[in-house]
């Protein structure tokens, strides 16, 4: 089992700091800089099963630009973010959120596989529950 340095964990805290600076300020453009295309997103058909897409640059700044509209920034968003090291190169990272829209407070739980690249730390998978509406459920072979 991997055992992450003090100085890896950091690295980790600080990529995801400017991530949520980025997204308070609805910086979607800039997001996608942290990103490595195409990206993987795995969700779930509300009703039905797991769904599975890659996304390219395009598709994730659509999609993003419809989700954050204007940015993060008055959400009252907090998250706790718990890495695990799957080696040096990569970590999955489950965050625990909480939000306050239209008055009530809203949590959701969702992971990201980060890979180190040679300009940091770049995120390549989403696992978010919610987000597959309109699409096929995911099918073997």
């Amino acid at each position: 089992m991997y055992e992450p340095s003090n100085e890896e964990l950091k690295s980790v805290e600080d990529w995801f700091g400017q991530y949520d600076a980025l997204a308070e300020q609805g910086e979607v453009e800039k997001l996608a800089d942290l990103a490595v295309f195409p990206m993987n997103l795995a969700t779930d058909v509300p009703g039905a099963f797991a769904a599975v897409q890659q996304w390219t640059r395009e598709e994730y700044i659509e999609a993003m630009k419809e989700a954050m509209g204007g940015g993060t920034a008055g959400l009252g968003l907090e998250s706790t973010r718990t890495p695990h090291f799957i080696s040096q190169n990569l970590v999955l990272v489950e965050t625990t959120a909480t939000m306050t829209i239209e008055g009530r407070r809203e949590s959701m739980r969702y992971a990201d596989l980060l890979v180190r690249t040679e300009d940091g730390w770049a995120f390549q998978t989403m696992v978010q529950g919610g987000w597959g509406h309109g699409w096929a459920p995911a099918k073997r072979g």
